[in-house]
């Protein structure tokens, strides 16, 4: 149902009856009063309901996953690698598509929301990231791993140093996660090159924490 101050796409009998211009709904109802926003023009409408289809969505983070039910608009068309919000009962998460399924063990890459029976996703808004550390004299038997918690949108940087709490180090590379969007490299490892962490599958440093090899 629409509510007071939504925008919707009409065709304005004014300034455009033969395509959709953005609306605002001045008072809802079955005759709603909207409101051209490109020529101003106010007048009442019957404003068509959106039809939507139920889809199951899989919301994985950090190992751990829930189910939710969605509507969705029926004229949606979806691929994997695209990000959405999802609004659940537990918590309202931006999600990527790693999955979808339209049918007993069977998955595409992208296809129509009325196909799909199952969207699998990963949540983005905020990631755990491990980290494996290095220490400066390069011995390999001292290598420890630790995992950060960061915004999505967070930017891993070869050759910045970062920190986190009593952590610090620098990062030397980056390994970008497969549903990642396109990166010029699987790995980074250039200065300059960057990564957000919800692409990031590793990250690959060097330890400038302080006590982090001192001895027992």
């Amino acid at each position: 149902m629409t509510e007071t101050g939504d925008r919707v796409g009409l065709a304005c009998p004014s300034c455009s009856p033969g395509e959709e211009t953005v609306h605002e709904v001045l008072r809802p109802g079955g005759q709603a009063t909207v409101r051209c926003t490109d020529c101003d023009h106010t007048y009442k409408t019957e404003i068509p309901e959106e039809e939507t289809v139920g889809l199951t969505v899989i919301v994985s983070q950090d190992g751990e996953s829930f189910s939710t039910e969605m509507d969705v608009p029926a004229d949606t068309y979806v691929s994997t690698g695209e990000e959405f919000v999802v609004d659940s009962p537990d918590a309202l998460m931006q999600v990527r598509v790693t999955g979808i399924e339209v049918g007993p063990e069977q998955r595409v890459e992208e296809a129509d929301i009325e196909d799909v029976e199952t969207l699998w996703t990963r949540a983005v808004d905020n990631v755990t990231v491990p980290v494996t550390l290095h220490p400066k004299d390069g011995n390999a038997d001292q290598t420890r791993s630790l995992r950060v918690n960061v915004p999505g949108d967070y930017e891993f940087t070869v050759g910045e140093t970062v920190e986190f709490g009593d952590e610090e180090f620098v990062v030397e590379g980056v390994q970008i996660r497969e549903d990642a969007p396109e990166y010029r490299h699987e790995k980074l490892d250039h200065d300059g090159d960057f990564a957000y962490a919800k692409d990031c599958k590793r990250v690959y440093a060097r330890d400038e924490s302080l006590t982090a090899w001192s001895a027992w």
